[in-house]
């Protein structure tokens, strides 16, 4: 079996078993990565750009060489390649989890119990939930499931129908990493430097494939495209940009404004303008059309595996043919 069927068998039952089992409370292969992560940063550590590059490139590198090793050891068996990526799309993506904190999250303000979706918000994005009303936060979690929605579902599918099992885990890596030492805190700004200028380039691909399917799978594609077109690039995030401004467009409503990460303020541009406040009701149709994202963004990148596939084979196929008509005209 090639490559490009590989990836679809194995992604698809990667992505059911997300959707039936969500992310271990416990041993989470992304957690262990984490920790791993932290180790190296101990041992590396300076204020120093290079020093954080060179933690990138072990942590990252790590990941891909040893998605390389594991899927060149099951290459023989076509069973063992397919568990192999379904297992690697199951612990990278994290759709079912995503979908689940915003649901819990939208179902406390819906009650009017605003202290515990402040709880609840932390484990969801890394907004200070104090500063927040009930509106505030329902717009921080729509703008975490459209971003998160690229992040945690359509980049990886992107890089794994690329790169198979090194590009679901060297995507995930670099997320990880981003997330852990890319920010602009004072320990972090020139040793996270590399990890976050790593996550922007690796991150592009997915980030424009999110925007364009939530323009074509939302309920306004005129308002997502318009939005995307103008207010995208105002985002100081280059991928965040265009997914949290499609999605705006998408759902007809107002994302943007003032936030505060770590007691740090933020006064980021609205995008798309033009529509009305988040309400608590937005998340979940924000879960719905992250998770039609995810199911369309699983479709192209099988797609794309299985043409790549089918276009490599034909050289090949062609050089046989060459060689077959050789060898029936010397005889």
């Amino acid at each position: 079996m090639g490559a490009g069927r590989v990836f679809a068998y194995g992604a698809a039952a990667g992505l059911l078993g997300d959707l039936l089992l969500g992310d271990p409370r416990r041993g989470h292969p992304v957690a262990a990565f984490g920790r791993a992560a932290g180790s190296v940063e101990q041992v590396l550590w300076r204020d120093h750009r290079g020093w954080g590059a060179l933690h990138t490139a072990v942590c990252a590198g790590g990941a891909v060489t040893l998605g390389a090793l594991a899927q060149r050891l099951v290459r023989p068996s076509t069973a063992a390649s397919v568990a192999l990526t379904a297992t690697a799309t199951w612990a990278v993506v994290g759709g079912t989890s995503l979908a689940r904190e915003a649901g819990a999250i939208g179902r406390a303000l819906e009650t009017g119990d605003v202290e515990a979706a402040r709880a609840r918000l932390p484990h969801l994005c890394g907004r200070d939930p104090q500063a927040l009303d009930a509106d505030g936060i329902a717009r921080a979690v729509v703008e975490s499931v459209a971003e998160n929605t690229s992040d945690a579902v359509v980049g990886a599918l992107v890089w794994g129908a690329v790169g198979g099992v090194p590009g679901l885990l060297g995507f995930r890596a670099v997320n990880t990493l981003d997330a852990m030492v890319g920010h602009k805190s004072a320990r972090y700004r020139r040793y996270g430097w590399a990890s976050a200028r790593l996550d922007d380039v690796a991150g592009w691909p997915g980030a424009r494939l999110t925007a364009v399917l939530a323009a074509v799978a939302g309920d306004d594609t005129k308002g997502a495209v318009r939005a995307w077109r103008a207010d995208a690039a105002k985002h100081p995030s280059p991928n965040a940009g265009p997914v949290e401004a499609s999605f705006a467009g998408a759902l007809g409503v107002r994302l943007g404004g003032t936030l505060s990460y770590g007691g740090r303020v933020e006064h980021r541009p609205v995008l798309n303008g033009e529509g009305r406040a988040v309400q608590v009701a937005d998340i979940e149709r924000a879960v719905r059309l992250s998770r039609r994202v995810g199911w369309l963004a699983f479709g192209a990148g099988a797609a794309g595996a299985l043409l790549r596939g089918a276009l490599s084979r034909r050289p090949a196929q062609r050089s046989a043919q060459r060689s077959a008509q050789r060898s029936a005209g010397a005889s």
